[in-house]
């Protein structure tokens, strides 16, 4: 997005129209989605507009992206499961021991999970 940007501005230049940093730094937040709205707020409270440089407005956006991505990777890791197929066999002794071994650390692990 921002080279696209910086594409048209420069264009606009050539074409002797020229913006101001501070209104391309708005022009900036004000295109963001939806999504965006609460780092757009809390940038406009936080920083000067008037003496923002893009390329600081680009770092701030770049890591706030960077940040949503991690987070969405972590929901998805933790919406996987696992499945275990069932099956109905005679076992022994021995095996029944083992069952009961293995239900409880399932039963563990998957309170460890919560």
């Amino acid at each position: 997005m921002f080279s696209r940007f910086t594409t048209i501005i420069n264009s606009l230049k050539n074409l002797g129209k020229s913006y101001p940093n501070q209104e391309l730094v708005r022009k900036i937040l004000r295109c963001l989605p939806k999504s965006w709205t609460a780092k757009v707020t809390a940038i406009e409270e936080a920083k000067d507009l008037s003496t923002l440089p893009l390329e600081q407005l680009l770092g701030s956006l770049m890591t706030h992206e960077t940040t949503m991505k991690n987070h969405e990777n972590v929901e998805v890791k933790k919406k996987k499961a696992t499945a275990f197929k069932a099956s109905k066999e005679d076992s022994e002794s021995d095996e029944d021991g083992d069952v009961a071994l293995i239900t409880s650390q399932f039963k563990r692990f998957l309170k460890n999970q919560k």
